[in-house]
């Protein structure tokens, strides 16, 4: 009797400790949020930087409460219904507003998907960053969160065809981030590109966003939050053995995750890096910092299951190709890409998918074969890309016939800032940065500056005026 009553007080502790845990790796992945809203701010101009940040509130605000009423009992019937197993509509529903008393962790187990499905959502802001129209965005978070998002986990997390088929992503390479990095590249077609992204004559001139300080730190705090990512969904800190013991979870496998996290991530920037430089002799600051987080995505999928050089060599890969793939989108596709969503999360998480059987400790310990670990993860890649973009599509397609997709060309020259929520951010340094023709006789030059074309006369004049104030 005593016996029993100290097995029942130990599997309550192990129940707390366990959701605690969760719960503090849910909060750390809420916290990119705040490495998002950074990095993306960090790569606009000055004029749309709060409407980047309002972007990112209300992704989360929104997104969280339909994930909420909707989009966690769709994915719930979604991956019933395609994966042959049992399923209730309203039961999906009454599970999650109402659970048994006896049902602790259902709500934390929410939090603990909602976090991945915002992080999803919030990726498709940096790529029509400057000229989408916030009701538009705001529309397609509402989807996403509903529908689109919960869709992709119903077919793969939630039980349904594609898990039943072995498709293998373990903490959302593929079904968050390459979700995201499609759906943006999409919506950012569709959209258009920003004023004066692109010349007549098919030339590109680059626009520099504001602040790199920004930008690098809000990726140092998406590094930071993505061990919640990762190792976070590892495994539970304790369990309980068949003997009633309280036992340590699989700690082997949280250190691999740890250790592949981290190898990737370096090698990502690294490999960013190496190949900025052969093409430009430059070691390009944000193509480094982007090419840290191609690392991490590229690894996300497979982190648990692969051995440690392959992690090296998946994050080499990741960062390699963001330079080159951010230029064929460039000026090839002519997709104004703003925060390289797409070779940052969409091909960097389908290469670490596709990536998967050569690197797997399946495969090199010969439990598995080639064929049997890269079929699924075709066809599971194939799938979610097919229908993330026929979804984003339809959806900005339908805000673009109806010509609410994007800002005026007045508002886009004026800035999102003023245009869409009557602030300036920076209202020290003077008005909104303008884009195209300038009335003081400049021109934008090809890297997104401004150049001063007026008599030389007049710049002595207005350097001298500007040192006279200096001194007073």
């Amino acid at each position: 009797m005593l016996s029993a009553a100290l097995q029942s007080d130990l599997s309550a502790v192990v129940q707390g400790v366990n959701m605690m845990w969760v719960l503090t790796v849910t909060f750390l992945i809420f916290f990119m949020h705040a490495g998002f809203a950074m990095l993306e701010a960090g790569q606009v101009r000055s004029k749309n930087v709060a409407n980047q940040l309002t972007k990112n509130l209300l992704t989360w605000s929104v997104g969280v409460i339909v994930f909420f009423l909707v989009g966690a009992a769709i994915s719930t019937i979604v991956g019933g219904a395609t994966g042959g197993g049992s399923y209730s509509v309203v039961g999906a529903f009454a599970d999650l507003y109402t659970p048994e008393a006896g049902s602790p962790g259902v709500w934390v187990n929410w939090l603990f998907g909602a976090v991945f499905a915002m992080t999803a959502a919030t990726i498709v802001s940096g790529a029509v960053a400057g000229r989408a129209k916030l009701r538009a965005y705001v529309g397609y978070t509402i989807l996403l969160a509903a529908v689109i998002y919960p869709v992709v986990t119903g077919f793969t997390w939630g039980g349904g065809f594609l898990d039943a088929l072995g498709f293998y992503d373990f903490a959302g390479g593929v079904i968050v981030h390459a979700m995201g990095g499609i759906a943006g590249l999409t919506a950012a077609w569709i959209i258009g590109p920003r004023v004066n992204r692109f010349n007549d004559d098919g030339s590109v001139n680059v626009i520099p966003g504001h602040s790199m300080t920004f930008a690098v730190l809000g990726t140092l705090i998406l590094a930071f939050g993505w061990y919640g990512f990762n190792v976070g969904t590892s495994a539970s800190p304790l369990a309980l053995s068949e003997s009633g013991e309280v036992v340590l979870g699989s700690f082997s496998t949280v250190g691999r995750v740890a250790l592949v996290t981290t190898l990737g991530m370096a090698a990502g920037a690294i490999g960013a890096a190496a190949v900025a430089t052969y093409k430009t002799g430059k070691v390009d600051t944000l193509y480094v910092a982007n090419g840290l987080l191609a690392g991490l995505v590229g690894v996300t999928s497979v982190t648990d299951v692969i051995v440690w050089p392959g992690a090296i060599a998946i994050g080499l890969l990741a960062g390699a190709q963001l330079p080159i793939v951010f230029e064929f989108v460039e000026k090839r596709l002519k997709i104004d890409d703003v925060c390289a969503v797409f070779p940052v999360h969409g091909s960097a998480g389908v290469l670490g998918a596709l990536a998967y059987p050569f690197a797997a400790t399946a495969f090199w310990n010969g439990s598995a074969s080639f064929l049997s670990l890269a079929i699924p993860q075709v066809v599971g890649v194939t799938v979610i890309a097919v229908w993330t973009f026929a979804a984003t599509a339809l959806v900005f397609g339908a805000f673009r016939a109806v010509g609410q997709a994007r800002v005026s060309h007045a508002h886009e020259l004026e800035g999102l800032d003023s245009s869409e929520h009557g602030v300036d951010t920076y209202p020290e340094f003077g008005g909104p940065d303008d884009s195209g023709a300038r009335v003081d006789g400049g021109v934008i030059r090809s890297d997104g500056g401004v150049a001063d074309v007026r008599p030389s006369a007049h710049r002595d004049a207005t350097v001298s005026d500007d040192e006279t104030e200096d001194e007073l």
